[in-house]
């Protein structure tokens, strides 16, 4: 019963981690977008890996969200719902 315990608490560390990476991530996208970057320059390698990994989840997101002018909603929506999803995970 301790093992399972412990395996549980690992992957909820994890779990809880990887979150808050994935949010950090989020928060980096958003401030890359403020800046355009040359595609083949350090910046352009770096938005363009966030942006894959970021991607699966902002893409869905975004094409479920009304549109409201230039403005993409899409991170606030995925900060929040990752926030609320780490608050009952950790």
């Amino acid at each position: 019963m301790a093992q399972v315990r412990h395996v549980s608490n690992v992957i909820s560390s994890l779990l809880c981690q990887a979150l808050g990476i994935f949010l950090f991530l989020v928060y980096i996208r958003v401030i890359l977008s403020w800046f355009p970057a040359n595609p083949h320059g350090p910046f352009g390698q770096v938005s363009r890996i966030v942006h894959q990994i970021t991607d699966p989840v902002m893409i869905p997101v975004r094409r479920a969200l009304p549109l409201v002018g230039p403005l993409d909603l899409s991170p606030i929506v995925v900060v929040i719902g990752v926030t609320i999803l780490r608050s009952a995970i950790c």
